[in-house]
């Protein structure tokens, strides 16, 4: 690497005086949980600011009452929404219909990040997308773990691991940093972007896709971290 990259991986990869591993790790474990939860309580008929509003009271009943982002609940066409757009209004949860989740708390000063996509009824092609950007996530981040490639280089490979499931990625949610908040006050720009390979706990690889027909999209994301965290 050269002495530019150097440079850039160790502004970029700053953390503030209260990072820790384990407040991180803790704070991560939190965040799946919850994720796991917000599906339990989206029930056909629902309407999708409903949903928002008791995953806001599920986050703010585990202490996490301020986040760096909104809290997204997204049903139907609008999980082909990119991150920061507005939902379509009203939208309704179908009998067969798909949930995108994406949370991104605050627990005292540590920074939570996750997202992740669900069904309700029988929806076997959203099942498919859904299963899809799962399994795309870890193919990427197994890339990553298993060699030097950089941030740049691993959204390469993203955009074409998703065309050869006959998926499109969303690149507008390429991955970012993550830390003792906030984050952005040390880099706010996308991983897609840099060009050496990010560090394991720093960052997190989000995976979106949309259904080339239309309709729907998933999403799914979560640190970048190896396999013995993901047993």
């Amino acid at each position: 690497m050269s002495a530019v990259l150097d440079e850039k991986k160790t502004e970029y990869e700053a953390v503030g005086p209260a990072f820790t591993k384990e407040q991180m790790l803790k704070v991560r474990a939190e965040v799946r949980g919850i994720i796991n939860e917000i599906p339990g309580f989206c029930k056909p008929g629902m309407v999708e600011e409903d949903a928002v509003e008791k995953a806001r009271e599920l986050l703010a009943s585990h202490g996490m009452v301020r986040g760096w982002h909104d809290v997204y609940v997204r049903f139907g066409t609008n999980t082909l929404k990119t991150f920061g757009e507005d939902s379509d209004p009203g939208m309704v949860l179908k009998e067969n219909d798909i949930i995108l989740v994406d949370i991104g708390p605050v627990w005292e000063e540590w920074e939570g990040d996750g997202g992740d996509t669900f069904i309700v009824g029988t929806a076997p092609e959203m099942q498919k997308c859904a299963d899809a950007a799962r399994s795309l996530f870890h193919t990427v981040r197994k890339k990553w773990e298993g060699t030097g490639i950089n941030g740049k280089e691993l959204y390469e490979f993203a955009v074409e691991e998703a065309k050869s499931l006959g998926y499109e990625l969303n690149m507008d949610l390429s991955g970012h940093r993550i830390s003792d908040f906030p984050h952005a006050a040390i880099y706010d720009g996308p991983m897609a972007d840099v060009e050496f390979k990010p560090a394991p706990l720093l960052w997190v690889l989000e995976i979106h896709i949309r259904n080339p027909s239309g309709g729907y999209g998933a999403f799914y994301e979560d640190m970048l971290l190896d396999d013995s965290y993901f047993a």
